[in-house]
């Protein structure tokens, strides 16, 4: 790859560029505009922007991206999640709609590009790994109810009085009820019932386009915006002109945690699906690259009237399977989106908000995959638990908050596990020639005088007083003991808490006449026993931590193993490891 390639990943594909991948292309762009004009539209509203940001965000980012990301697929514009977000955040600072409002979420959408810029430079995109896809799901699963429940006032031709909670939204929703205008939620209804039915006879046909064309047409027709149902109005045209964020220090600490937020989230959803794609195509994903590539976007977002902006799901499968090869695709999608904006503007003025709120229940219904989520819960039910808590969380709380509780509940469950690790019995098994749990063997053999055991996690500061207790208990069942082999294989590292715990085992033991031996150690744990000094301590570390196998310490030591005849045991056994068995 030459350095321009690496700074300008869309050098290569050019270089590449085939002449009978151009129709696929423009056959894919065109299907996707069809697709992303009213989504556009409809995002906006619901990050509580006016509708001609949705498409404004849906141009120059997407350019951007193009560029200078390293998915071939994937187009970048506002997706739903990405809209709630903003609104969110945005919300608690400024009225929706406002010259302030519009101006904050600008700020937003630099925040989000400048940290994702910096952390791919930093290349620290492996930060986005402690947000675990249970997490996402059941923050993605509550944004969905949020997100329908924010349509609802659509539906219903009642607007609701600002309320955030979703408690207080159901509540005024239930009391508005009869104040429902009835040609508002005929037109939701229709449209919804429209979408639904397109999408699963027609699949290939752009519905939403459809849909939101015979709306705007039956509002015109029937003069139903006398009647009360509420429209998009003017959309402005012409190309999205330089915009500036509110350079305002104050409330950019106030969104400070919600631009982390939608930095990690934004960049999870884009490279989820980035990487799916890839992997069907046989391509790589640079996680860095595209951290980059996605603050350069959300940043030009910033400066030309849009929103933050992310990889969407959708939009990426209907361009894959339209048969996009590039991202040309993008690029030309980006172009007719400002032809639109050029000269169908006014095409918009009867659009109702109704058959925009069903585009967007639509869309964030699909994101509901109730079956995913029994598959977490029954394969984990920890990870289960994260997934409802994220989701209650994000639901009760609110949405930053709730993907933070999310992340902080698996990180206190990660710990809680390796803090309390499984450690196993183990016995000899003949026909294995191994010693093996007795949980899944019953049958092994246990050796008399003797305690064998599997520690199965890194030893550190917390899980070493766990392992003690374990020991403890098991040492006063058994009062022949004189031996306990720890098996290591399991221990992949070492922490100094954990070896001066050792010693207090090791010591502590040998002064009740029990004598422990570790087997199963690897090198660099082994090595760190060394620097600390264990072989002058126990007076000659071979007997005590050299061993590779079991069986070859408990032979070592003249105990049985099976039904072999014992030898005279001996306390301090003195045999070496040969050189090339200490290598591994």
């Amino acid at each position: 790859m030459t350095p321009l390639e690496r700074l300008v990943p869309a050098y290569g594909w050019l270089r590449a560029y085939r002449r009978e991948d151009l129709s696929r292309d423009l056959t894919a762009a065109v299907v996707i505009t069809a697709m992303l004009v009213p989504q556009g539209m409809a995002y906006a509203l619901l990050a509580g922007l006016p509708a001609s940001y949705g498409l404004y965000a849906s141009t120059v980012p997407a350019i951007v991206y193009a560029l200078f990301g390293t998915s071939r697929h994937m187009p970048v514009g506002p997706p739903a999640l990405m809209a709630l977000l903003t609104f969110s955040s945005v919300s608690a600072l400024a009225e929706p709609g406002t010259p302030r409002y519009i101006s904050l979420a600008l700020l937003l959408a630099l925040m989000v590009g400048l940290l994702q810029f910096a952390i791919g430079v930093l290349r620290m995109g492996f930060v986005a790994n402690f947000i675990s896809h249970p997490v996402l799901r059941g923050f993605i699963y509550a944004s969905a109810v949020v997100i329908s429940l924010s349509q609802v006032e659509h539906f219903l031709g009642v607007p609701v009085s600002g309320q955030h909670s979703t408690i207080g939204i159901v509540l005024e929703h239930a009391r508005s009820l009869d104040e429902a205008n009835p040609w508002t939620l005929a037109v939701g209804l229709c449209s919804l019932a429209a979408l639904l039915g397109l999408g699963r006879l027609f699949p290939r046909v752009p519905a939403a386009l459809l849909v939101v064309s015979a709306a705007t047409l039956a509002v015109y027709l029937l003069r139903l915006d006398e009647r009360g149902v509420d429209i998009v109005g003017e959309v402005p045209g012409g190309l999205p002109g330089l915009s500036l964020p509110a350079l305002d220090p104050a409330a950019a600490r106030d969104l400070l945690v919600p631009a982390v937020v939608v930095a990690f989230v934004g960049f999870i959803e884009s490279i989820s699906v980035a990487k799916a794609i890839a992997a069907r195509e046989k391509y790589k994903i640079d996680s860095n690259q595209e951290l980059r590539a996605l603050g350069l976007a959300n940043a030009s977002a910033a400066f030309f009237s849009g929103f933050p902006v992310a990889g969407s799901f959708s939009r990426t499968a209907v361009q894959y399977q339209s048969g996009g090869r590039t991202q040309l695709a993008s690029i030309a999608t980006a172009l007719l989106v400002v032809l639109v904006l050029l000269f169908l503007t006014p095409l918009f003025y009867y659009l109702p908000s109704a058959a925009l709120a069903a585009v967007i229940l639509v869309a964030v219904y699909r994101l509901l995959d109730l079956e995913e989520a029994w598959r977490v819960f029954r394969i984990s039910p920890v990870d289960g638990l994260a997934l409802l808590i994220t989701f209650l969380a994000t639901l009760f709380v609110g949405v930053e908050q709730g993907i933070l509780i999310g992340v902080l509940f698996t990180l206190l469950a990660f710990i809680r596990r390796t803090a309390y690790p499984r450690i196993a019995e183990l016995g000899y098994v003949e026909e294995k020639d191994a010693f093996l749990g007795l949980e899944s063997f019953p049958r092994a053999k246990t050796i008399p005088g003797a305690l064998v055991v599997r520690f199965d996690a890194r030893l550190y500061f917390a899980n070493v007083p766990f392992l003690e207790e374990w020991l403890l208990k098991r040492v006063a069942e058994r009062p022949d003991l004189r031996w306990i082999f720890i098996d290591c294989r399991g221990v992949n590292d070492i922490d100094v808490t954990a070896i001066e715990g050792l010693e207090d085992l090791v010591s502590g033991y040998r002064s009740r006449g029990i004598e422990i031996i570790f087997t199963h150690m690897k090198l660099p744990v082994r090595e760190q026993l060394e620097k600390a000094g264990w072989d002058e301590r126990f007076g000659g570390g071979d007997h005590l931590y050299h061993y590779q196998t079991t069986r070859e310490a408990v032979r070592a030591v003249g105990l049985p193993v099976g039904g072999e005849t014992p030898e005279p045991e001996r306390r301090v056994p003195g045999r070496s490891v040969p050189e090339q068995e200490q290598s591994g």
